[in-house]
């Protein structure tokens, strides 16, 4: 019998499997053009997603609260998010569970710890004392709605009032209900405020308790106890005396009419809140809201600051939502010397001094101004030169307002972060700070009458609205493309200038293709392959300057969306401007938005195309060089069939508007499905016919010196093209020589010929050297233009020779290149210049990418893509291999499409409201050390001493009156709460949670931690123990001395 050898069958399986890996690999490379093999350090375990920071204005705030001794502010919003703020720099958020809004907050004073309350009648303790926050305990309310909670200082018992008028009392240790209650439900309705007596803690005052005629919207006490002052909703305030309940001992209405004859002064509106505040030098302060008359129509809302007998009204920019008094003392039964009002509006954070004259405001140190203008792109930016952020800053200090109070931020607790080494690179994550602005309506003249109005008022939105930003960080060139069909090129300076006519190009970029011949067949031809010598003929540069503002026919014509300004300019340091372009009417049809931009400081040019073609500037001759539709670029390669179709079927009459929203930068817009919060298209399956009414829109731009053709044995300047239809088209370009030859000769642009194909619209390019590393695109130096003729003219024969930092330039002819290509549905790598597709990935098959980049992380590259069904996925390049696919974000609405980016060393952002930038990381190294890098919220202060009750007060009772709230509300005296009434729930945050979590070192190290404190805890009530058995020893030897004593005494006598 035939033995049976098992390793001659596995070798056989590997064989089999090797050379049919081998078949594949020769059916993708064939033989004698296989790529070459680069290493790649990337793999799966590089990369973890998480939050980092969040910056911007909390979101549709609801609630404010400081810690006096701390210096911590809190903010609570409408959407169950908190917002710690101490230093600048030391910031924290924070999100409850359920996403109910948040209606009150209360710190527990230097003790490290804050109570929310929310409004689905839910109480949660947070811990404070650890760099990332989290909940000790919750309460849930179940048969009553929470409306009111205060919490005296020092204090552990909490009050917490209800719509029924009811008081309960919460012990913020245990976070449980006492037995006891204030019952007021007979007598109060609903419960909006409490406040207890700063000098007797027995006595507590509920709004509507005494004043009934007009309701009452807040209390505030006066700090010796004996008064207290009330503000009503007829615009008045009224204060009382404790002694004398009956009526108020004086009413104010400090926005009213006085009238004549001793009538009453007219009702004004709601005074909401009031504070009533002392001084031990003078006069106190009284501070409310609202309160002003009602034919102050159209007046913006305001702060009254009453001090003795004057009366400053501040006017806020948005509604007050909420203010508080910031004092020197946290004691309420002190003096409280108030030094600042911390004002929280509905769309910004304002900071008074009250101890200067005219009560400036603070400079605020945090980035809140992000939503100054609704954020309509972003582009995130890692490793810029080290001169960009100093000069930046620089240019703006100088555009800061003045008229600032002179003091530092108040609000300065908590401590700074350390710099983590990640990578050879030092990163600071939390810190974000405004350093510059630039107004780019500046050029453009405003309509001041109807006349002017059609042609800036062509659009429903801001028609100086911003779409796509385009900079380079080495040379300081910036481009803008606005919603108008306008792009705009900045140059940075330092010096300012006047300029007395702004440059300006209009072009007329027209889709037209009734003399394209549609190919016939339904199949598409392949990928063309250019003649090697052949080259298209050059394009001679071409300008369309207005001539006329309509046509023959009635219909507007060569007219551009903005007027831009005929008057000098002057142009403050920091970015000015270079060059305005615009697209222009044509034929009574509206310039269509413009959905890709690029510039390049080492060519001088700028690109930008739409859903009618490509348009190629030189912006150092001012000058057009490409005008072309989409079509144009195929020649006679173009794979699709089209049918004719002509713009002017659809005119329109001169004064029509254009309807144009803010989109993503493709011609294809997903449409939001708000039922499974998630885009669809609405595309059509074959690729081979295209519907009358779609346009085949300019997607992506990028400058680069590569091979443009399969013949080139050396790479050069050219542009790459990618469209809406998956189509990649080469653009040749043929610069002159630098100097005073680059002023004075044209650029040759010519097509190429070579086109690529993939699966989607083209959202992404760049290109790998030979050893897997990134491409950059050429470009020039920063230098100073605005100096003198003499010092620049040795310059100007150096500049302006356009210098490619690629390390192919200092390669072999043989050494090729990679072109990496993303799009909605795929990426691919091809390689260059053989054209031949080295490795492909499709990222999607049921939704689609709406952002893709290619990033450095770890000293290696890969590609990092956003999807519309919320996954973010990451790829090794150049194989593609996938590294990272977690679920993040479903996405919800387009203003997350539109601003979401990723960059270099792991990190990415996106708009998560209108007024908050959220930022992520994808980088396994930045989360491990992420807890390193946050600040600190809590930091040992000692509390100030308490005041003096001095002599007399203690000798005749005038003092504080103590209450042992422990003996009234505890256990032992009121009994436990009804468990129906509310359920107490333990939160992560507690020490249960810490047991559960700990894992590993970290985990050892929570262990160890908790073992030590419990074991401090036993060693303490051991030694409480054994002091009470020694004392009681001592006590009991005393007596049995005595007893002793008692005895001889007895004996003598008997």
């Amino acid at each position: 019998m035939r033995k049976f050898n098992i390793r001659k069958v596995l070798d056989g399986l590997t064989a089999g499997s090797s050379s049919a890996s081998q078949q594949q690999q020769q059916q993708q490379h064939p033989a004698g053009t296989r790529e070459p093999e680069i290493q790649e350090t990337l793999q799966s375990e590089h990369f973890q997603l998480c939050k980092t920071v969040r910056h911007g204005f909390p979101y549709q705030p609801s609630a404010l609260a400081f810690d006096p001794v701390q210096k911590i502010l809190a903010v609570g919003t409408q959407t169950g998010a908190l917002r710690l703020f101490g230093r600048p720099g030391v910031e924290c958020y924070c999100q409850h569970d359920s996403g109910a809004a948040v209606i009150q907050l209360q710190f527990l004073i230097n003790e490290g710890a804050l109570v929310s309350a929310l409004a689905d009648d839910t109480l949660h303790l947070w811990n404070l004392r650890q760099k990332r926050p989290a909940i000790l305990h919750s309460l849930k309310f179940c048969r009553e709605r929470v409306t009111f909670c205060h919490l005296p200082f020092q204090s552990k018992w909490l009050y917490v009032g209800t719509e029924r008028g009811n008081i309960h009392i919460v012990n913020v240790e245990s976070f449980t209900l006492s037995g006891y209650v204030i019952m007021w439900n007979k007598a109060i309705e609903l419960l909006f405020n409490i406040s207890d007596n700063p000098m007797d803690e027995g006595k507590v005052e509920f709004k509507k308790y005494i004043y009934l005629l007009n309701a009452i919207h807040s209390v505030a006490w006066h700090h010796e106890g004996k008064q207290f002052i009330c503000s009503h909703s007829d615009g008045t305030l009224t204060i009382w005396n404790v002694r004398s309940p009956a009526k108020p001992m004086q009413t104010i209405t400090p926005h009213g009419k006085q009238l004549k004859d001793g009538k009453k002064p007219e009702p004004c509106k709601p005074i909401l809140k009031v504070e009533f505040k002392t001084t031990r030098s003078g006069e106190p302060f009284i501070i409310l809201s609202g309160g002003l008359s009602y034919d102050t129509v159209g007046r913006r809302p305001c702060l009254t600051v009453m001090h003795g007998k004057s009366t400053a009204v501040l006017e806020m920019d948005y509604s007050i939502v909420d203010f508080l008094t910031l004092c020197e003392t946290p004691y309420p039964n002190d003096f409280q010397e108030p030094y600042a009002v911390v004002v929280l509006l509905e769309k910004d954070l304002v900071l008074i001094d009250l101890a200067q004259n005219g009560y400036p405001i603070f400079e605020n140190p945090y980035p809140l101004s992000i939503h100054e203008s609704p954020v309509t792109c972003c582009e995130y930016f890692a490793g810029c030169p080290g001169d960009l952020i100093p000069a930046l800053y620089s240019v703006g200090a100088r555009q800061k307002r003045q008229g600032y109070s002179k003091k530092e931020w108040p609000i300065n607790g908590g401590n700074w972060g350390l710099g983590v080494q990640i990578s050879n690179k030092c990163f600071f994550l939390v810190t974000l700070q405004v350093l510059y602005k630039l107004k780019t309506s500046k050029v453009f003249e405003k309509s001041r009458n109807k006349d002017d109005r059609p042609n800036t008022d062509i659009v429903d939105e801001d028609p100086y609205a911003i779409q796509i930003i385009s900079w380079c960080p080495e040379s300081r060139m910036l481009c803008i493309a606005g919603v108008s069909a306008h792009v705009i090129i900045y140059r940075f300076s330092k010096q300012e200038v006047i300029t007395e006519v702004i440059p300006m190009l209009e072009v007329r970029l027209l889709y037209e293709i009734n003399d394209v011949e549609s190919p016939e067949g339904e199949q598409a031809p392949p990928l063309p392959t250019p003649v090697g010598g052949a080259t298209p003929q050059p394009i001679p540069p071409q300008s369309h300057p207005s001539t006329s503002s309509s046509s023959s026919d009635g219909l507007r014509d060569n007219v551009p969306c903005l007027k831009v300004k005929n008057s000098p300019l002057k142009q403050s340091p920091g970015y000015q401007t270079e060059l305005v372009i615009q697209l222009v009417w044509v034929g009574g049809e509206p310039p269509q938005q413009i959905t890709s931009l690029a510039v390049n400081s080492s060519y001088g040019l700028v690109v930008f195309g739409n859903c009618n073609g490509i348009a190629m500037v030189d912006y150092l001759q001012k000058a057009v060089l490409l005008n072309l539709g989409t079509i144009e670029l195929y020649g006679s390669n173009d794979p699709y069939r089209r049918e004719p179709r002509s713009p002017r079927k659809s005119r329109q009459p001169s004064g029509a508007k254009m309807s144009r929203k803010l989109s993503l930068p493709t011609d294809l817009k997903p449409d939001l499905d708000i039922k499974d919060n998630s885009f669809s298209r609405s595309r059509s399956s074959s690729v081979t016919s295209i519907d009358k009414e779609s346009r085949e829109a300019i997607s992506a731009l990028h400058f680069c010196e590569t091979f443009t053709r399969k013949a080139d044995s050396s790479p050069s300047p050219c542009l790459w093209v990618g469209t809406t239809l998956g189509t990649v088209l080469v653009i040749a370009l043929n610069l002159p020589p630098g100097g005073e030859q680059r002023l004075l000769q044209p650029v040759i642009v010519s097509p190429s010929g070579t086109i690529l194909r993939l699966k989607g619209a083209i959202l992404r390019m760049a290109f790998l050297d030979t050893t897997g590393c990134l491409v950059p695109p050429a470009y020039e130096s920063w230098r100073e233009h605005n100096v003198p003729e003499e010092k620049d003219e040795k310059e100007k024969l150096k500049k302006r020779r356009p210098v490619s930092v690629s390390p192919s330039s200092s390669q072999e002819i043989s050494e090729n290149q990679y072109a990496v290509i993303c799009s909605e549905k795929q990426a691919k790598v091809i390689s260059l210049p053989t054209q031949n597709c080295a490795y492909k990935q499709n990222i999607t098959e049921t939704s689609f990418v709406l952002r893709g980049d290619i990033v450095a992380l770890s000293n290696s590259i890969c590609l990092a893509c956003f999807c519309a069904n919320g996954h973010i996925m990451t790829f090794s390049l150049p194989s593609l291999r996938p590294l990272l696919d977690v679920y993040y974000l479903p996405l919800t609405n387009m203003r997350i499409a539109r601003t979401f980016c990723f960059t270099n060393n792991g990190q990415a952002l996106y708009l998560v409201s209108p007024t908050e930038i959220q930022r992520l990381t994808y980088s396994q190294e930045t989360c491990e050390n992420l807890q390193e890098m946050l600040g600190e919220l809590f930091t040992p202060v000692e509390a100030p001493e308490a005041p003096n009750r001095g002599f007399f007060k203690g000798l005749f009772g005038g003092g504080a009156q103590s209450l042992d709230r422990e003996e009234l509300f505890g256990e032992s005296s009121s009994g436990k709460a009804s468990r129906s009434l509310a359920q107490h729930i333990p939160g992560p945050g507690g020490i249960e949670g810490v047991k559960g979590a700990a894992s590993g070192v970290v985990g050892e190290l929570a262990r160890a931690r908790l073992a030590l404190d419990e074991r401090g805890q036993k060693l303490g009530d051991l030694e409480e123990r054994t002091a009470a058995m020694l004392s009681s020893a001592d006590s009991f030897s005393k007596h049995a001395h005595e007893v002793c004593l008692s005895n001889k005494y007895l004996n003598k006598i008997a």
